[in-house]
């Protein structure tokens, strides 16, 4: 019988800790947290709380792509799909793509099905980037990113966007290029800030990216959910085409966040590249779903008005509500989320005041620190994100607790 083996910790981190210490999940003394997610969810069950932290719609999407669905099952599309997923679907994104952008993709070689955004973006970093490399990213940051950059053994590096537009500081931006960064990681519109990026903004992202010789991978889920402010592309700009890896899914758009369905466009070199990354992740996943969301990709473009339009009315029920109990309120131009600033309560911690919204008034939201490194997380320390992406009914009654708040600190 042999003895027990000895294992020793190496000296460097290890895949995982380099990815918790990315999603900022590492404590100082090696101990692994869980994220903000899971903890204001868990806080919001135990007193009942209106869970406004996390970005997922109470309600399901469009009748039409369920049956789609059904129907797919019912039909035994039920085994694997192909690793660059469903034609029907790869021809449907291409089709998107020409029909709201003018943009061309080869449905045969520049598509590629991905299970939701969240693993495109992560094939594509794995496939291009490594120790020694720069990934750079405005910050805040959706959590993710940092993950996968310390997965892959980069170094990640970030632009501040500043209340109250939260657009970058230019000057900012273009200091935080360096001969290292091998990629510009953009979210537009963004998460968490809800800053949708004019056209100056991101051709002048093209333009340092040429310069330092870097791919862009943009994550545009919430491409359908603006207010005002019209959605565009990075792909579409002059330069950009060659350099640019564009990223979507069906989650956001349709209200299936559950069906993890995403996909991704780009030149056909960079495309193969992350699908021969991709394949060893998932391979294939939600056969019957890429068929149905074919059939939401078609939808007309009164659905996809409607959308935008419906969430624009459930934003401004939320910011009242939250005008109402003394937030500085930041109006974002697109995505699920609306910031606050706590300073008029008082109040210099969100972190804090986050844990006991819960018990206080009955509605749970999520720290905008927590998106930040040390340094972006002192600046954005009084700051709180909540999503409106629920029921009319829910929002309201979250308003209306919201109100009681300053008379409970």
């Amino acid at each position: 019988m042999h003895p027990p083996r000895q294992l020793s910790l190496p000296a460097a981190p290890a895949p995982w800790q380099r990815t918790a210490a990315g999603a900022n999940l590492l404590g100082p003394a090696g101990q692994l947290g869980v994220t903000i997610f899971e903890e204001m969810t868990t806080l919001a069950a135990r007193t009942g709380a209106i869970n406004l932290g996390q970005g997922f719609p109470d309600e399901d999407g469009p009748a039409e792509i369920k049956a789609a669905a059904m129907a797919a099952i019912e039909s035994g599309a039920n085994q694997y799909a192909p690793g660059k997923g469903l034609p029907e679907l790869r021809e449907a994104v291409a089709a998107h793509q020409a029909r709201f952008y003018g943009l061309t993709p080869d449905p045969q070689t520049e598509v590629i099905v991905t299970t939701g955004a969240t693993e495109a973006i992560a094939a594509a970093l794995l496939a291009f980037v490594g120790p020694g490399d720069e990934v750079l990213t405005f910050e805040p940051f959706y959590d993710s990113y940092g993950a996968v950059i310390g997965l892959a053994g980069a170094t990640h590096t970030t632009a501040p966007l500043l209340a109250p537009d939260f657009f970058p500081d230019m000057a900012a931006l273009e200091a935080a290029f360096t001969d290292r960064t091998r990629v510009v990681l953009l979210n537009n519109p963004h998460n968490p800030t809800g800053a949708v990026f004019p056209r100056q903004v991101l051709q002048r992202v093209v333009e340092l990216a040429e310069k330092f010789d870097c791919l862009i991978i943009t994550d545009e889920v919430y491409e359908h959910l603006t207010f005002g402010a019209s959605h565009l592309p990075v792909a579409t700009l002059p330069g950009a085409a060659e350099r640019t890896i564009t990223i979507s899914s069906a989650g956001k758009t349709f209200s299936f966040t559950g069906w993890k369905i995403g996909w991704l466009t780009g030149p056909e070199q960079l495309v193969a590249a992350v699908r021969t990354v991709k394949q060893f992740l998932t391979y294939s996943s939600g056969t019957p779903f890429q068929a149905a969301i074919a059939t939401g990709l078609a939808l007309p473009d009164e659905f996809f008005q409607g959308i935008s339009a419906t969430l624009q009315k459930k934003r401004d029920i939320l910011s009242d509500g939250l005008r109402a109990a003394g937030f500085d309120v930041f109006t974002p131009q697109g995505t699920y989320f609306v910031n606050v600033d706590t300073a008029p309560l008082g109040i210099a911690d969100a972190v804090d005041l986050a844990r006991r919204l819960p018990a206080l008034v009955g509605v749970a939201a999520i720290p905008v620190p927590v998106f930040c490194h040390p340094e972006g997380a002192a600046r954005t320390r009084s700051l709180l994100r909540f999503a409106f992406c629920k029921k009319v009914e829910v929002l309201e009654e979250a308003a209306a607790r919201l109100a009681t708040l300053a008379g409970k600190l």
